[in-house]
């Protein structure tokens, strides 16, 4: 039989960025599958549920902790689901878990939940809120995280649907919460819908997704350039959290098709509700995609794109680095990419290596928008 280290010395994060500061397993993952080793072994096999696994540590080390056959995990980010089907294939351990298609499904009847605590407090409100609903009313929850990202305010979030909050022992700067006792919990306040009067518009969020029910500041700045973006048939909104560029383009555009994209199935289920919300559900089309994975090459001509600057907690900007490859590939020759991004970032270099000549063509106290244009006879950097 394995044990948890043999399981863990092969994970890997792919497809995922990898780097020498970024890992596929954690001392909280750590702490977490040791504070809850009981409860995973404790007879009657218990019914586990593992909220938004990062790469898969939680889910294989509840395989190997415990005898269940009821193991269910729900991620949010694609490239974590691929990076948890990839280690459990090579561990031998690809028919102990299988994956829910909703967060009910996730959490019915579940004895014990383990997570990750994520760093927004909306984002644990809602996962907090769907455990005490649809969980066992005996279940015991195992929230863990690094210290520097856990507050106080943390505690009282779960304790709004729990009756019990108790932190474990520190351990190589990590922690965790215990939290059981559910209360009983009225209508859900989830997805959160908010109107942004400046866009006579309404934005739908889920708790997990960027800027929540709100317009971010550099979406703002990039929707000013929106009269000036090219002529075009197809659009795409990559990274597309809420959804509200691509409802702007396709507003402002009756003719243009758009798809919004983003690997957060939050993210994704926020856009596709942003749009019917303002009556462009038949023209914005919504998919879930790592960066541009599945799109064919030279199938776009416009691509919008406020890219992430950090992967998980860690800064990093691999990330918006395959968002460029991929529109690079995407785009059709004489397309254009609009990218708005942190000024210090400097992303212009990037963006002219991967997708062609760049321009910045406007700047904020702290933002920048350039433009791109797809280079016509030469192909995509790969």
């Amino acid at each position: 039989m394995q044990n948890l280290e043999e399981v863990f010395g092969r994970m890997r994060r792919r497809p995922d960025i990898e780097a020498a500061n970024l890992f596929a397993v954690d001392a909280a993952d750590r702490l977490i599958l040791d504070v809850a080793a009981d409860a995973l072994a404790s007879p009657p096999s218990p019914k586990i549920a593992v909220v938004d696994d990062n790469y898969g540590a939680l889910t294989l080390g509840a395989a190997v902790l415990s005898e269940t056959s009821e193991i269910r995990v729900l991620q949010d980010h694609l490239t974590g689901e691929r990076a948890l089907d990839e280690n459990a294939r090579e561990a031998g351990l690809a028919e102990r878990y299988t994956r829910a298609v909703s967060t009910a499904e996730l959490l019915a009847g579940a004895d014990v939940v383990l997570m990750r605590l994520p760093r927004g407090l909306a984002e644990l409100a809602e996962t907090a809120d769907a455990i005490a609903r649809h969980a066992a009313p005996q279940v015991r929850v195992f929230a863990g995280g690094r210290d520097k990202h856990i507050t106080p305010a943390m505690n009282d979030v779960l304790g709004r649907s729990f009756e019990v909050v108790t932190p474990s022992r520190g351990r190589q700067k990590s922690r965790v919460l215990v939290v059981s006792g559910p209360r009983e919990v009225g209508p859900s306040a989830y997805p959160v819908q908010a109107s942004i009067p400046e866009l006579n518009l309404q934005v739908v969020a889920h708790g997990a997704v960027f800027a929540g029910a709100k317009l971010d500041l550099g979406t703002r700045f990039l929707l000013t350039f929106l009269p000036r973006m090219r002529a075009a048939a197809d659009a795409i909104d990559l990274g597309c959290g809420t959804g509200i560029l691509a409802v702007e383009l396709a507003r402002q555009r009756p003719d243009l098709r758009v798809v919004a994209t983003d690997e957060s199935v939050a993210a994704v289920a926020s856009a596709a509700a942003t749009a019917a919300a303002n009556g462009v559900a038949d023209r914005v089309v919504v998919v879930r995609d790592d960066a541009l994975g599945s799109f064919a090459d030279a199938s776009a001509d416009l691509i919008v794109c406020n890219p992430p600057f950090h992967i998980g907690a860690s800064v990093h900007t691999g990330g918006a680095e395959k968002m460029f490859r991929d529109a690079g590939r995407v785009l059709r020759p004489g397309g254009e990419m609009w990218t708005v991004f942190n000024t210090h970032l400097n992303y212009r270099g990037l963006l002219a290596r991967f997708v062609g000549a760049t321009e910045n063509v406007g700047r904020n106290q702290k933002f920048t928008v350039a433009r791109s244009t797809r280079r016509i006879e030469a192909k995509p950097d790969r």
